[in-house]
C-alpha cells in the first residue's frame, strides 16, 4: 500500500521514497507518492523521479492492486530499482492549477444547486455535467455569483468521518455517477468556509487549494445540452 502524501499536504512538492515495485505494465510504486492517482475526474500527476545513477519523467498515476499507486513513465527508460530511494519532484505548476480548477468546481455545484452527474478537471479548465432539465436564464449571473464566492477567500480544509456517518448522512453526496471511496472505514470530507462562512461540505479524494482566493478569477463558458435532462457547465481559469 502506498501512503498517500498528497492527502495531507497538498502543497508538498518534492520528498524521498523507497521503490517497493514495479508493475507488469511498467509502473513504478513506492512506499510513499506526492503524484495524485487518476480518480474522481482529477487526471493523475505528472513529475519527475531521481534516483542514484538515473531520472525518470513521469506522465501520470495510477491506483494499483492492494491500495498501490503507479507512477507511468512518459516513455520507455531505465526504471529505479526495488529498494531503491528515489526523490519524487512534482510538476508543481500542473498540479496547482488542477488545484484551482477542482475547488472552483466544489464552488459551481453551490451556484448550481443540482444533482452532478458526471466531471472532469484539467490544468486549464474543468466541468460538471449537472441533472438539468431546463438551461439556465443568466449565465452571467452564474459566473458573477462564483466569482464572488472565490473573491471571499474562504478556507478550505478536510475531516474524516466513518463509512456508517456518510451513510447516515446521504445528502452529503452531490455526485450521482462518482461516488466517495468507502470501504476502508473513513471518508474525507472537503470543507470550504467556516462556521457561519460554510458554503460547502462533501466528500472528495482530490487535491485542493487552502483557500477560495486562489483560484482566480474564472470564466463560464458555453452551457451545453448532454442528452434528455443532462447540462454540461465549463469553467475556464482566466490566469
Amino acid at each position: 500500500m502506498t501512503e498517500p502524501l498528497f492527502r495531507t499536504d497538498a502543497y508538498l512538492r518534492e520528498a524521498t521514497a523507497t521503490v517497493i515495485g514495479h508493475t507488469a505494465e511498467g509502473g513504478v510504486i513506492c512506499d510513499r507518492s506526492l503524484f495524485y492517482a487518476t480518480g474522481g475526474g482529477q487526471p493523475g500527476d505528472s513529475g519527475m523521479l531521481m534516483w542514484d545513477g538515473g531520472h525518470l519523467a513521469i506522465a501520470t498515476s495510477v491506483k494499483a492492486e492492494g491500495g498501490a499507486i503507479a507512477l507511468v513513465p512518459a516513455e520507455p527508460a531505465p526504471m529505479p530499482p526495488v529498494g531503491s530511494t528515489v526523490m519524487q519532484r512534482l510538476d508543481w505548476d500542473r498540479r496547482h492549477r488542477h488545484m484551482r480548477v477542482h475547488t472552483a468546481l466544489h464552488l459551481l455545484s453551490v451556484v448550481i444547486p443540482l444533482p452532478v452527474t458526471g466531471g472532469q478537471i484539467g490544468a486549464e479548465r474543468g466541468r460538471l455535467d449537472f441533472d438539468m432539465p431546463d438551461p439556465p436564464e443568466d449565465v452571467q449571473m452564474l459566473e458573477d455569483r462564483l466569482n464572488a464566492l472565490i473573491g471571499l477567500d474562504l478556507p478550505v480544509t478536510d475531516s474524516w468521518i466513518t463509512d456508517a456517518e456518510l451513510a447516515a448522512n446521504p445528502g452529503l453526496v452531490k455526485t450521482m455517477s462518482v461516488h466517495p471511496p468507502m470501504g476502508q472505514g473513513r471518508v474525507r470530507l472537503v470543507r470550504i468556509g467556516a462556521g457561519p462562512t460554510q458554503v460547502d461540505l462533501q466528500p472528495c479524494g482530490g487535491t485542493h487549494v487552502a483557500r477560495t482566493a486562489e483560484i482566480g478569477r474564472v470564466e463560464i463558458g458555453k452551457i451545453e445540452k448532454k442528452g434528455r435532462q443532462n447540462r454540461r457547465v465549463s469553467i475556464t481559469l482566466l490566469d
